[in-house]
């Protein structure tokens, strides 16, 4: 299926070397709108914090067992938790089966299932930075129930189209519509993360892990309602029209729930397009080129895990197993892997290490025995790139509020999308071609890729590590 107020040097680690994000002293946000969400402010959380003595500042409350994630989060966080959850059961009752409608349903080539793949996830990362920028302008409102729309529509357009020029078309659009309201969760999630953050001292790492847990619960139930429609012989076109129906449901109810608030005053300057301090920030393009690297990674579980399915075991049917697998070691291990994480690590650090287990799952497929029904590579591949999301997402994410302007927050959360998103445009047709190369090879290609990205995290500023025991969002 996400970033904030300037920080000073201080706060994120003793070796940054980083000079301090400009701070948003005239921002509006909306508080009377959104009151759970950060609000104006005039010195840096830092400053803030540094006026305050030790008893006087937050403390994460103990762990009561009793309590769950969920409730230790803000009303507004738990609303963008819900949206996250609702919109991954619609996508992903449709999208691990594109790749095999293309291909057998519909005849195309390899290279053209590849390109029409890439073209879907371009059409949605790559113009994140539109709904990004329009989120910032407008509030999140407006800009996700107009992507829920266009989400519906595409479904439907997607469950009769026939040739490639109408997939590709409801492929675009079905891409457009998440460009729109994902930046929108997203970069609202992360300010309300950071607000909490400041609030009661809970990590904003694992707050937007909770975030990321949501979202997989719902790539674990879509792909399961998919199989089910698929082995009812309903077909692709059911699929698709169930995708469209769980949309007709996000609308409905955030249409009622979702707060509405006044048009956001953006810095000068600010637009559909990246602004000067976008395109010179080095750390934060850094970041992009880094993220870059781990989204065409990811995109492999849907291109190249499919064809290692099928060499092992003659079949696409495993596929869904594999995706649930996923998705389900998300639900049960982000939160405890995260709080792990965020006191041992430095976001940097997580970041880097993310990357080199991703990595390793690559390496491992041609090496590892076949194990039960020819699996054990594809599933090795999956857990590993699945504990490397896990440890890097949030990290990354985490990092954006400390290089950017609070103000161009959601243009900031959609240019990493969109910097992204062209990147698998390239690398997915890219690795379509390799598709019938070696094994050895087309894994060491993969396998290349996010090293190159953990090599380019190096050079971010570490970021801040937390302090102590971290319990503020309990099991």
């Amino acid at each position: 299926m996400t970033a904030h107020p300037g920080r000073a040097a201080a706060d994120t680690g003793a070796d940054t070397g980083a000079p301090a994000a400009p701070e948003a002293a005239g921002a509006r946000t909306e508080a009377s709108a959104y009151p759970e969400s950060a609000g104006p402010r005039t010195e840096t959380p830092s400053q803030r914090e540094a006026a305050r003595s030790p008893s006087e500042r937050p403390t994460p409350p103990e762990s009561a067992g009793a309590r769950t994630e969920a409730s230790a989060l803000t009303s507004y966080v738990r609303l963008l938790t819900a949206t996250q959850f609702a919109f991954n059961i619609g996508f992903y009752a449709v999208l691990p089966y594109l790749a095999a409608h293309l291909g057998d349903g519909l005849g195309m080539a390899g290279w053209l299932v590849g390109l029409v793949l890439g073209l879907r996830t371009f059409s949605q990362q790559g113009l994140f930075v539109v709904g990004g920028a329009l989120t910032d302008r407008y509030g999140p409102r407006p800009v996700v129930l107009t992507g829920c729309v266009l989400r519906i529509a595409g479904f439907c357009w997607l469950a009769q189209a026939g040739s490639t020029t109408t997939v590709i078309g409801a492929v675009l659009l079905i891409g457009f519509a998440a460009a729109l309201f994902s930046p929108a969760v997203e970069s609202e999630a992360t300010r309300a993360a950071v607000a909490q953050e400041h609030a009661s001292g809970t990590p904003r790492a694992q707050v937007l892990a909770v975030f990321s847990a949501a979202g997989q619960a719902g790539a674990f139930i879509g792909p399961l309602l998919g199989s089910l429609l698929l082995l009812l012989g309903g077909g692709f076109r059911s699929a698709c029209l169930a995708g469209a129906v769980v949309f007709v449901g996000v609308l409905a109810g955030h249409a009622r729930l979702m707060p509405r608030g006044p048009r956001r005053v953006p810095p000068a300057g600010a637009g559909s397009r990246l602004p000067p301090g976008i395109l010179s920030n080095r750390p934060f393009l850094a970041l992009c080129l880094a993220y870059s690297c781990y989204l065409v990674s990811y995109n492999q579980l849907y291109l190249a895990l499919p064809g290692e399915v099928e060499r092992a075991t003659g079949s696409q049917g495993a596929l869904g197993g594999l995706f649930a697998l996923s998705s389900l070691l998300v639900v049960v291990a982000q939160l405890p892997l995260t709080r792990w994480s965020v006191r041992r690590f430095t976001p940097r650090t997580a970041l880097v290490a993310g990357l080199g287990v991703v990595a390793a799952g690559f390496a491992v497929v041609p090496i590892a025995p076949g194990g039960p029904a020819g699996l054990l590579p594809g599933a090795a591949l999956v857990v590993l790139l699945t504990l490397g999301q896990m440890l890097l997402v949030p990290a990354a994410r985490g990092l954006v509020p400390d290089l950017v302007d609070d103000r161009r927050l959601g243009l900031a959360t959609g240019a990493l999308s969109s910097v992204s998103g062209l990147a698998v445009l390239v690398g997915s047709a890219a690795t379509g071609t390799l598709l019938d190369a070696p094994g050895p090879l087309l894994w060491a290609v993969l396998a290349a890729v996010p090293l190159a990205g953990a090599g380019l995290a190096l050079t971010l500023p570490a970021g801040r590590r937390a302090p102590g025991p971290v319990t503020g969002v309990t099991d």
